[in-house]
């Protein structure tokens, strides 16, 4: 079995690289493609690189079997993939935003392999990719975690919509009312912006309002765990837009409420759970104590089935044997 070598563009994309790395028995190791993701995991080896931005010359300075990658956008600044076999896996599986098409249209005719996380995604890949591409469906590897997980019933809610400066996602719309709809409540919410949204662009000061206003709130908690998967174990009901969480979410089966206030006039957030413009205390309370209503389960379960997500809690595995399959 040959070396396997992980590409990391951004730190909180080690998700799902280390999802598949647990079933991988062959050599691995990742190199940062940016400076920023130096270091960001501590489950996977790190090979240390004078220039992450110098992804071909790092890459066939190692020369491995294979190359795992997970972005899409900028691969035409490399080569690397005319040398070596390139998977490609998404990080997450967001639902809205032409996210399928992107990849589809960006990555996809440089890979050898493209690890789909469901029926959905595949079927748009296969339309796009040469005919020797293999495209395969795995499922969600980082969302492993989160099936059969029981809920924790403990009056805990998460907050993790998309990021704002590319998604146009609710979060500059409702965060703060989000933080002022929870303050002092019986429940204690879990406020979870996206990375990006925590260092630039314009949702930083969205963040940094909100940061400031939490420090104040006994109940409310600027969430820094390392993964979302970590956070949505501890919650019983998830507000959203159509961030790619809710993908993940979705394997929870607990009730899920989506913020349609976006500011993106071509794009609606898919109506998957319960929508709303914006939060309330009185539709809080009764997803939490009666669940989603007859209505918006089935709406679900339609959606389940058009995803077509294995669930399986073996993502990871199926991913993994398709990476090693390149590899050999």
């Amino acid at each position: 079995m040959g070396t396997i070598l992980y590409a990391i563009e951004r730190p909180f994309m080690r998700k799902t690289f280390e999802a598949i790395d647990r079933h991988v028995d062959s050599e691995s190791a990742y190199i940062p493609v940016r400076a920023d993701a130096r270091g960001c995991s501590d489950r996977i080896e790190e090979i240390d690189v004078d220039d992450p931005g110098a992804v071909d010359e790092n890459v066939r300075a190692i020369d491995p079997d294979v190359v795992v990658y997970n972005h899409r956008f900028g691969i035409d600044r490399f080569t690397f993939y005319e040398e070596y076999p390139l998977v490609h896996v998404r990080h997450g599986a967001s639902i809205g935003r032409g996210e399928v098409s992107v990849t589809a249209t960006t990555i996809l005719e440089h890979v050898s392999v493209a690890l789909a996380p469901g029926e959905r995604w595949a079927t748009a890949y296969r339309d796009a990719v040469p005919p020797d591409v293999l495209v395969a469906v795995v499922g969600i590897p980082e969302a492993d975690v989160l099936v059969d997980s029981p809920p924790p019933r403990e009056r805990r809610v998460l907050y993790a919509p998309t990021n704002y400066m590319v998604g146009r996602g609710a979060y500059a719309n409702t965060a703060r009312s989000v933080v002022e709809c929870f303050a002092d409540s019986e429940y204690e919410l879990l406020f979870r912006p996206h990375p990006t949204d925590r260092r630039e662009g314009p949702g930083l000061p969205v963040t940094r309002a909100c940061r400031d206003r939490i420090a104040a709130l006994p109940n409310v908690v600027f969430d820094t765990t390392t993964t979302p998967a970590e956070s949505m174990r501890r919650s019983d009901v998830l507000i959203s837009d159509y961030s790619g969480s809710i993908a993940e979410w979705l394997h929870t089966g607990r009730p899920l409420i989506q913020l349609t206030d976006i500011d993106a006039p071509d794009r609606e957030v898919p109506r998957i759970g319960t929508t709303t413009e914006a939060i309330d205390l009185e539709l809080v309370d009764d997803r939490y104590c009666n669940g989603e209503p007859a209505a918006v389960a089935r709406r679900r379960a339609a959606w389940l089935a058009d995803l077509g997500i294995p669930m399986d809690g073996r993502a990871g595995e199926r991913a993994a044997e398709e990476v090693m399959r390149c590899a050999a």
